[in-house]
């Protein structure tokens, strides 16, 4: 659980579950076994997980003691990134690709609170993260949030989904955010041709944000939690420093470029941001601009 929940991010195919949740039926939440989505949010503090999941984090924190804080740092990012991009950057539409369960404060919370106006479209396929989100993600009253549920490997389906196109005017600049996901993307789908899908799509002046864990230090530690997750049907792809810079060609980075995410733009006062060295959290993130 290091680099975030585990984003389901390809659709489930056409099985009763996925059924149910397009329709009004109850999901099925599967509380009685480990979710990597409810797991995540008990590292962060979270109130949506189930004994299950709680047991799963404790295991997790037994072989990985900083499991907890890589989750917050990458937590922090996002925060920090999105009031960049709503202060500074003026930007006033969002598009969060793999959001995850809801956990305070969620990206719209964060902008809103900014720029009250601002509209968000949260995009994931896991009909548990579904259910949660449509009863948490709640506007400000002058804005307005959605969800899509999509699948990042067929991003032309997320962007033209009706919801989508109601919320965003792909016409004027968008940010999108892409937090801890494009490592969980099944080797069949090429994450460098997904994130220049989604670009293409939108106009200039539209930001990437993303953070993705990564290979340069650790390596062995990650290998070994790389082989974990394939056990249990998952893919993690860490990637160096110059592999991760290959998903902002053409793009221009805002300051101070790919960094570790705790030392992205950290807030002043951020004693535990302060405290950590760079190999501490084997995550970058950055943002850029699409001129």
């Amino acid at each position: 659980m290091i680099f975030g929940a585990r984003r389901d991010v390809r659709v489930m195919g056409r099985g009763p579950e996925w059924m149910r949740s397009r329709s009004s039926a109850p999901v099925e939440l599967h509380t009685d076994r480990p979710h990597a989505a409810r797991v995540y949010d008990y590292l962060l503090g979270g109130k949506t997980n189930y004994a299950a999941d709680r047991e799963a984090a404790r295991r997790t924190l037994q072989s990985l003691p900083n499991a907890a804080l890589v989750a917050r740092q990458n937590r922090a990012f996002m925060h920090r990134a999105a009031r960049y991009l709503a202060e500074a950057a003026g930007v006033r539409q969002f598009l969060d690709i793999g959001t995850g369960i809801p956990t305070q404060p969620n990206l719209h919370e964060v902008v809103q609170a900014v720029a009250p106006r601002s509209r968000i479209v949260y995009a994931d396929n896991d009909p548990i993260v579904l259910t949660h989100s449509r009863a948490l993600h709640t506007s400000h009253p002058a804005g307005r949030t959605a969800y899509v549920h999509g699948d990042l490997c067929q991003p032309e389906d997320i962007l033209g989904n009706p919801e989508l196109t109601r919320t965003l005017d792909l016409d004027q600049p968008v940010a999108l955010t892409l937090v801890a996901v494009l490592h969980w993307l099944p080797k069949e789908c090429d994450p460098y041709e997904i994130v220049a899908r989604l670009l293409d799509a939108l106009p200039s002046g539209s930001f990437l944000a993303l953070t993705h864990a990564t290979n340069d230090f650790e390596r062995k530690a990650l290998e070994q939690i790389a082989e974990d997750f394939q056990r249990t049907g998952s893919t993690v792809n860490t990637r160096s420093k110059a592999e991760i810079a290959e998903f902002f060609t053409g793009l221009e980075l805002v300051e101070p470029g790919i960094e570790v995410v705790h030392r992205w733009r950290p807030d002043a006062g951020d004693i535990e941001a302060e405290s950590l060295s760079p190999t501490d959290v084997p995550l970058y993130g950055a943002v850029a601009r699409k001129g």
